[in-house]
């Protein structure tokens, strides 16, 4: 029987940090009414809607980048009350924005403060605990997300049945609560870094390393938001309601809530970087392989004890693979930042981590154009067999990436 690995509790600040961010993510799901906000209070069609939305969406690109910059200049705890009063201040333009031009601006705003507080969030981490204790701590937040953004879901089903814009007030009182939690309880930044030391983006973009890490990156990132985007409008080929993706979402965020003591078992803690990639991206690829043969496992296995179910017998096929793919995204999902946090030189984390996280803007992008164009000439089958293809490759681009990580 494997033993759990020794552990030491993690900081306060850090655990704090956590449970400010979870309470910031309570609040996190007004954008998701923002083109239907939009397109119901202005009259105007989704497309133009939709502008306005990949308008924010652009501006996060940046936004991320200048994080880094500021979390490694300004520090990490001004730069995430600036970010967090920001959203604030952007999410309450937009509830009480009386044109199409006025919402467009804040929406812009938005994006560009949306992302400021990421890297100094994760920095402040990397600085917080030892490096053995990193996997742990990114994965812990993971957890405190997930289990936060269960509660979001609740919160914006009742608020928003009463009105969309009280949407972006919730959203803008948690991030004004999540930035009063960490005014209070991490200690002030220390003094600036000498400038001696030279602050340029480009350092972090010149590293091997750290590139091959984008590059894996934006490669699960891309995999993560196609299964994000897709799955609602794949469910019905399975003769389920896209709805029925919320309650597999649920069960993706339970598998990585309870499978946190899993990263204390000896065998997986002890696994090299590379290793604990290449296998997380494994589970991932039999999940999703799981989705594409779904229907077959339904009919030979569960149909016989449900028939006269009113849900369809892929359900309980889907859910077993969704826990199987989401054990792999807990082991990948920290690791990877400990991983980044790493390479980068102590004075230069906010710049690497906010490189690294640009993989999501990138995928943000491109996966609504490549999951669409895969469901529409595939067939939600071929969808999965390709993105199952797709984690094996990434297993594999993991290996590599390890040995230069080593070099």
């Amino acid at each position: 029987m494997h033993t759990l690995a020794p552990r030491e509790r993690l900081p306060k600040g850090i655990r704090l940090l956590i449970v400010a961010r979870a309470v910031n993510r309570l609040g996190a799901f007004s954008l998701s009414f923002l083109t239907v906000l939009i397109s119901t209070d202005f009259g105007v069609s989704a497309a133009t809607a939709g502008l306005v939305s990949a308008a924010f969406g652009l501006a996060t690109v940046p936004s991320r980048l200048f994080g880094g910059y500021l979390a490694d200049r300004l520090g990490r705890r001004r730069t995430i009350l600036l970010g967090l009063t920001g959203c604030a201040v952007a999410q309450l333009g937009i509830a009480a924005a009386g044109s199409l031009p006025v919402i467009a601006v804040f929406a812009v705003l938005l994006g560009l403060v949306f992302e400021l507080f990421e890297p100094p969030s994760q920095a402040m981490i990397a600085d917080g605990v030892r490096a053995a204790d990193r996997t742990r701590a990114y994965s812990l937040l993971n957890a405190a997300l997930a289990a936060a953004g269960m509660g979001a879901g609740l919160i914006a089903a009742s608020v928003g049945r009463w009105d969309l814009r009280w949407l972006f007030v919730v959203d803008a009182l948690t991030c004004l609560a999540c930035a009063v939690i960490i005014g209070l309880v991490v200690p002030p930044d220390g003094p600036r870094r000498g400038r001696a030391t030279p602050v340029t983006s480009s350092s972090a973009w010149r590293d091997p390393a750290l590139l091959a890490m984008l590059g894996c990156g934006t490669l699960l990132a891309l995999i993560y938001m196609v299964i994000m985007i897709l799955l609602p409008l794949a469910l019905p080929t399975y003769g389920l309601q896209a709805a029925d993706a919320g309650f597999l979402f649920t069960v993706s965020a339970l598998t990585i809530i309870a499978g946190q003591p899993l990263l204390r078992l000896r065998p997986v803690a002890a696994l090299p970087p590379a290793a604990g990639l290449a296998a997380g991206a494994a589970f991932m690829a039999a999940g999703l392989a799981g989705y594409a043969l779904a229907p077959t496992l339904a009919g030979y296995a569960l149909a016989p004890t449900l028939a006269g179910n009113a849900l369809a017998p892929a359900l309980p096929a889907l859910a077993v693979a969704t826990v199987v793919w989401s054990v792999g995204d807990l082991l990948i999902m920290g690791r990877a930042y400990a991983i980044v946090a790493g390479l980068a030189p102590p004075d230069a984390r906010g710049r690497y981590l906010a490189v690294f996280g640009t993989s999501w803007g990138f995928a943000t992008v491109a996966a609504p154009l490549a999951g669409t164009q895969l469901l529409e000439r595939l067939g939600a089958q071929g969808l999965w067999a390709c993105l199952a293809g797709a984690c094996l490759v990434l297993a594999a681009a993991s290996m590599s990436v390890g040995r230069l990580i080593e070099e």
